[in-house]
């Protein structure tokens, strides 16, 4: 078990994340593996790069079931840290993601 990411680092996690410019592979099966362990890693910055990746990609071209299913899973664990790191509500720091995810 990990402790929370500093209010510091996840006021640079956002930073980052919206200057962040992702490339998902156009092959699902490796897009979805790739997703999978970067979200069991347990990193919240590698975590916060498939969020953007598959928000941006869900704009452009729609979703695959396994990517919603990545999608929503990263959007739930970013906005737990955020949260809890950045003493915000969990609507506040979804916006928060909303905000740099474009």
């Amino acid at each position: 078990m990990r402790s929370l990411i500093t209010q510091k680092d996840a006021k640079r996690l956002l930073e980052e994340l919206k200057s962040f410019k992702p490339r998902v592979s156009k092959q699902w099966k490796a897009r979805a593996n790739a997703h999978q362990a970067a979200i069991d890693r347990g990193d919240p910055f590698e975590t916060a790069k498939v969020y953007k990746g598959l928000a941006r990609l869900e704009a452009q071209d729609g979703l695959r079931a396994q990517d919603k299913a990545h999608l929503a899973q990263s959007l739930e664990l970013l906005t737990e840290e955020l949260a809890c790191s950045l003493r915000k509500s969990p609507e506040q720091a979804r916006k928060m993601l909303a905000e740099v995810a474009t």
